[in-house]
């Protein structure tokens, strides 16, 4: 059992990590945003990987969410804690609150959001795009290990960025009864459910977004609060790893089964080769 964590350096640096290692991965799909570092918190494995590279030079269209998320599976990850920082779509989900999403509706443009193609037709599920046992395990974290206002479940609607949304854009989304806003959940839950990871997010609010007539969305405020969220993040993800149950079971881990359209002797070799960390169990002939 490893367990992944995708966030900023705050998450890394707050983690107090035994024996760490630093390692570089290579993958079919370019380089990671920077190298996995991996040690040990209560007993537990944990890979950690910055999102967008430790010095924040990432976009959140470039990041490298593919690489980043086979190189989490090639160290043995099976499970993935996700941050992200995100606005408030809602009066009573004000800046400093976490938010522990069940659901994402996807506004990306620019992105790829598979591992697959070139040959090989997969139709994934993804009608629960965050695994429900991790979303109840990080809930239930977020309770009890922090003061901070917590609310759980909702609807993360991911934007493409690295713009905010205009003031349209954002009371429709409202309109729509849409929670939380943010630029990083898509392709990185998508890739999450086809590498069989379970994944799920606790987001920190730092802004009402651009909708609310006495609030304006600036980087200043935006960095403030996700400073301020930091510390109440930090206490989540060390609690959900330490407490993370030794039977925990995720459907995530065979999310593949039954998705891939195209026979194995008709996928090309070479896409073959490149899946096989992914898929290889279901293209035995």
């Amino acid at each position: 059992m490893t367990i992944g964590v995708i966030g900023g350096s705050g998450i890394y640096e707050a983690l107090p990590l035994e024996n760490t290692r630093t390692e570089s991965v290579s993958t079919p799909y370019g380089e990671p945003s920077d190298d996995i570092t991996l040690g040990e918190l209560g007993g537990k494995e944990v890979a950690f990987l910055p999102r967008h590279g430790t010095d924040h030079q990432h976009t959140p269209t470039d990041a490298e969410y593919r690489a980043n998320i086979y190189a989490l599976k090639s160290v043995g990850v099976d499970r993935v804690i996700a941050t992200n920082a995100v606005g408030s779509l809602r009066e009573d989900l004000p800046p400093q609150t976490l938010v522990v999403p069940d659901q994402i509706f996807d506004r990306t443009k620019h992105r790829t959001p598979t591992f697959f193609g070139d040959g090989m037709v997969v139709h994934m599920g993804f009608a629960q795009p965050y695994c429900p046992e991790m979303v109840a395990h990080l809930a239930e974290s977020a309770r009890e290990a922090t003061d901070a206002t917590t609310a759980e479940n909702g609807t993360y609607v991911c934007i493409e960025g690295p713009q905010y949304s205009t003031k349209a854009e954002s009371e429709f989304y409202r309109e729509q009864g849409w929670d939380i806003i943010g630029m990083t959940a898509i392709p990185e839950a998508k890739l999450a459910r086809e590498a069989e990871l379970s994944y799920a997010t606790v987001a920190g609010v730092t802004d009402y977004d651009v909708w609310k007539t006495d609030s304006e969305v600036t980087l200043e405020e935006v960095l403030e609060n996700a400073e301020a969220n930091q510390e109440s993040i930090n206490e989540v993800v060390e609690h959900a790893i330490r407490t993370m149950p030794e039977d925990f079971e995720s459907h995530a881990w065979s999310a593949l089964e039954g998705t891939i359209n195209t026979p194995a002797e008709s996928i090309p070799e070479e896409t073959r080769e490149r899946v096989e960390l992914l898929a290889g169990e279901y293209l035995e002939e």
